[in-house]
């Protein structure tokens, strides 16, 4: 795994967000907390360096587009419980390092520490993962913004941002054996706004990656995958295949497909195509997804030019053997681009 154990922070002062937090030999100064979610926390933080000569955590770097020009970066800490839990972190660091692209986000450094709360209590895990900071936020917390403004990304930067993210997956369904994100959403999206340049799009948050190819061979191992999938895919953006699962199938990475589309969707319209049912009485989000039931609200005017409705529909069939592969995105979505950027 090459997680290493880091001394013990100086036992804990940083679980409450004070004092510094050591990642291997390198240290960081919490600046602020940026976000959260179930056990992790996610934090500016800023590299300390006290010896010049040193040049700290970015001699670790592969990649010199990196380093940080002001030495800051985003730093998620994971409280583990369990030994599941602990699984799983260390599942995503080793995914984690599988990727270099760059519209995935990379994970810079690591380091899983032991811990012990109090005396006569038993021993936790901390991990401590290091990434890039883009501080624009999401493509969630730009939608959000730009709804409440009444504001639409222009139909040129919805597939610029969209080409990104598909060039981000390309990477990851290129690999062998193909992995699948399993949770492509807006809230997983980094932008960074770029003058005179379409956004920066980043895709992040491995921590649902596995390998993309799943045979199911009986009722156990179907039902299995939908428990998996409702712990690790978001319910708006999931493919019906993870909702009802067939006893006899072949799954792929096509699931990230059917998400894909979803987010396109949500680029312009700033949530789910499905997230409708959820306000409705009697409605149910599983039925939505599963019939491919997709409402399209008022956008912009002047509006999106149907095309795009009709790329969005294309990535949401709900068999998922017929749906397109990204290469096949690709190369619709770079028509599209020559078609409708001036």
């Amino acid at each position: 795994m090459g997680c290493s154990f880091s001394g013990l922070n100086a036992l804990y002062d940083a679980v409450n967000g004070a004092g510094d937090v050591w990642i291997n030999d390198n240290r960081f100064k919490i600046v602020r907390q940026l976000g959260e979610g179930g056990f992790a926390y996610v934090f500016l933080v800023k590299e300390v360096i006290s010896d010049p000569s040193n040049p700290g955590v970015s001699k670790k770097f592969k990649d010199s587009s990196h380093i940080s020009d002001d030495g800051t970066y985003a730093m998620k800490k994971v409280l583990i419980q369990n030994n599941e839990q602990l699984e799983l972190v260390k599942e995503e660091i080793r995914v984690s390092s599988l990727f270099t692209h760059p519209n995935l986000l990379p994970l810079l450094d690591h380091a899983i520490i032991a811990v012990k709360a109090g005396p006569d209590q038993s021993w936790k895990h901390e991990a401590y993962l290091l990434f890039p900071v883009h501080l624009d936020g999401t493509l969630l917390d730009n939608a959000t913004a730009m709804k409440a403004k009444k504001e639409f990304f222009s139909t040129s930067d919805v597939l610029q941002i969209f080409r990104q993210l598909c060039a981000g997956l390309k990477h990851m369904h290129s690999l062998d054996p193909p992995y699948a994100h399993n949770d492509v959403k807006p809230g997983n999206v980094l932008l960074t706004h770029r003058k005179g340049q379409p956004p920066l799009a980043i895709l992040m948050d491995f921590g649902s990656t596995r390998p993309g190819r799943k045979q199911i061979r009986s009722r156990s191992e179907a039902l299995q995958l939908q428990e998996w999938a409702s712990e690790h895919v978001s319910a708006p953006f999931r493919a019906p295949e993870l909702w009802d699962c067939p006893s006899q199938c072949d799954i792929d990475e096509r699931t990230d497909i059917w998400s894909l589309g979803c987010t396109l969707y949500a680029i312009m319209y700033g949530v789910s195509p499905f997230e409708y049912a959820l306000g409705e009485s009697g409605g149910s989000l599983q039925l939505a997804i599963v019939n491919a039931q997709i409402k399209w609200p008022a956008g912009p005017k002047p509006p999106y030019p149907e095309a795009l409705h009709q790329f969005v529909t294309w990535m949401l069939q709900p068999q998922g053997t017929v749906r397109p592969r990204i290469d096949d995105i690709i190369i619709h979505v770079d028509k599209l681009i020559s078609k409708f950027s001036h």
